[in-house]
């Protein structure tokens, strides 16, 4: 119980600190951004759709979403990104998110059969244990009308490792200070990232999934598994990213190639993120 706290005040510290602000507008974030819009659209009705952003941090795709005529209601644990967001409504100028609340991802105040689309877009990333997890999709298939879609976001088993091994030898020699190696060592394993107390920036405690996990887990709630997508897929070790990106021949190929590959079951792994998309069973 008193690693549960310890665990969650972490999440809130690193939250309340600001740290996701503006993640979606620098470095690989930038692909995330754009990719996770593109795999959204697809599910988008050109009607109005009521839309519950679950874990939606400070608000981007919720701002997105309200511009484009859309119902979104924006829920986060996080009391600080709820605040930001807020703060971030200008009436008069786009239209509002509908409504904005502080809650835990697993236990929404609305009813049953109530939201055509949910976005599960960073619940998943801190529910450490299967039960936590399975409680936050069994909430989303609550709320969800029949036929509605599901849009659950995982971090990568191999995101650190991977990241490590990018940046070794050139910005860093992280490979050989023993904490990196014991956590993604831990992370290999089973998929639970503990944050070593040397690494105050890395993201707070969480679980990484498989891609095999995540379908399993949304089908065990409930759902009918339409696909797994590769969000940034494997495009984001481009040694020249940042200049790259702000050509845009040069970043349409990048995410052109990224669409091509997001399905392939070889490469998911090599992606930060998952997207995994579901209906609500009629």
């Amino acid at each position: 119980m008193d690693d549960n706290r310890d665990d969650l005040r972490q999440i809130l510290d690193y939250y309340n600190a600001g740290s996701e602000i503006n993640r979606l507008q620098s470095g690989i974030g930038v692909i995330e951004w754009e990719r996770s819009k593109q795999i959204i659209s697809r599910y988008l009705f050109d009607r109005p759709m009521v839309i519950y952003d679950i874990g939606g941090g400070a608000g981007a795709y919720s701002r997105w979403l309200a511009e484009l005529g859309h119902e979104v209601h924006l829920f986060d644990l996080s009391p600080a990104a709820v605040e930001y967001a807020i703060a971030l409504q200008s009436p008069g100028d786009i239209p509002p998110i509908h409504r904005i609340e502080t809650a835990d991802g697993r236990r929404i105040a609305r009813s049953g059969g109530s939201a055509d689309l949910i976005l599960l877009m960073g619940p998943l990333y801190h529910l450490t244990e299967r039960d936590e997890r399975l409680d936050a999709l069994e909430e989303a298939f609550r709320l969800l009308k029949p036929g509605g879609t599901l849009l659950a976001a995982a971090i990568s088993r191999f995101g650190s490792t991977l990241w490590g091994l990018s940046v070794y030898g050139q910005k860093n020699d992280i490979l050989e200070e023993q904490p990196f190696m014991s956590m993604i060592e831990r992370e290999l394993a089973d998929g639970q990232h503990i944050r070593p107390e040397e690494y105050p920036n890395f993201i707070a405690r969480a679980f990484f999934h498989l891609p095999n996990e995540l379908k399993e887990e949304i089908e065990e709630s409930g759902f009918n598994h339409l696909s797994t997508a590769a969000v940034e897929g494997p495009v984001w070790i481009v040694p020249a990213l940042a200049e790259k990106w702000r050509n845009p021949e040069s970043r349409a190929a990048l995410l052109r190639i990224s669409s091509i590959v997001e399905e392939q079951e070889s490469l998911l792994g090599m992606s930060p993120h998952l997207l995994a998309a579901a209906k609500k069973r009629s």
